[in-house]
């Protein structure tokens, strides 16, 4: 299938590990001319090193923490070089524990480098997307704004508030040929993975491994995804083939979701 891609400009956040370098090397395999954008320089580097060597990669040194910054950064990229026809918003999960136990500050940190964030990123790429009338926002959220999952109160708070803001912001830009959709993993084989099946073993007692074990016995498939998995779903999303799918909430899990 031509996705229709080629020629296109993305800007891939989170993109030196994980689903967000995943999703970096899969676009630029369809031809789309890649930004990343993350905190460390020298992963950027490797990464960038990496992609196929076809396109003009380039990529922002920025820290999600200071979406003022943020935005500065990537409002002078793109008057300086080109803007973008898809955004990929992509964070770190906030880390686990009980809701009830969270400090007011998770909360305000979660809040700044997810929603904030992503807002202060669509608002730099959409004007660009409007003047071409092509634009794809995809946010790499989680399951949990189906369902959510336990220990993780902070993260499911603030994937909920995500999950809204995009869902309205995709019902003010249809309009102008621009999709926002949400990809929802379930368990991905990534370091925050790891994070996660390390806490369930301090907790349970259990070892490591039974908790990885017990983890992927909850999921139909019984594995863990594969970041390329997530990947070819976001690249779907991100094509000429998906115009007509927008405001949705894409489960990636293997089925471990159990609501509809």
């Amino acid at each position: 299938m031509d996705l229709q891609l080629n020629n296109k400009y993305a800007l891939v956040c989170g993109s030196t590990a994980g689903i967000g370098k995943a999703t970096a090397m899969a676009l630029a395999a369809e031809g789309v001319q890649i930004t990343l954008i993350a905190r460390n320089e020298d992963k950027l580097k490797v990464t960038l090193a990496e992609l196929p060597q076809h396109r003009n990669h380039d990529y922002i040194v920025a820290d999600f923490s200071n979406p003022i910054e943020l935005k500065a950064k990537v409002d002078a990229y793109v008057n300086q070089n080109h803007g973008f026809h898809i955004l990929v918003n992509n964070t770190g999960g906030p880390k686990g524990g009980p809701v009830f136990s969270a400090e007011i500050d998770e909360f305000e940190s979660a809040f700044t480098q997810h929603l904030k964030c992503n807002h202060v990123l669509a608002q730099a790429v959409v004007p660009f997307m409007k003047s071409k009338g092509y634009g794809r926002i995809i946010n790499v959220i989680s399951t949990s704004v189906k369902q959510p999952l336990d220990g993780l109160g902070v993260s499911n708070t603030i994937r909920g508030a995500v999950a809204n803001w995009s869902k309205t912001l995709a019902n003010e830009l249809g309009q102008y040929g621009i999709t926002v959709n949400n990809v929802l993993p379930g368990a991905t084989g990534t370091e925050r993975l790891t994070e996660i099946i390390k806490n369930k073993s301090a907790k349970t007692g259990n070892t490591e491994e039974e908790a990885a074990n017990a983890m992927k016995n909850a999921v139909p498939a019984k594995r863990f995804a594969r970041p390329q998995e997530l990947a070819d779903a976001i690249t779907f999303l991100a094509s000429e083939r998906a115009g007509y799918i927008n405001g949705i909430n894409l489960p990636v899990d293997g089925g471990r979701t159990k609501s509809l």
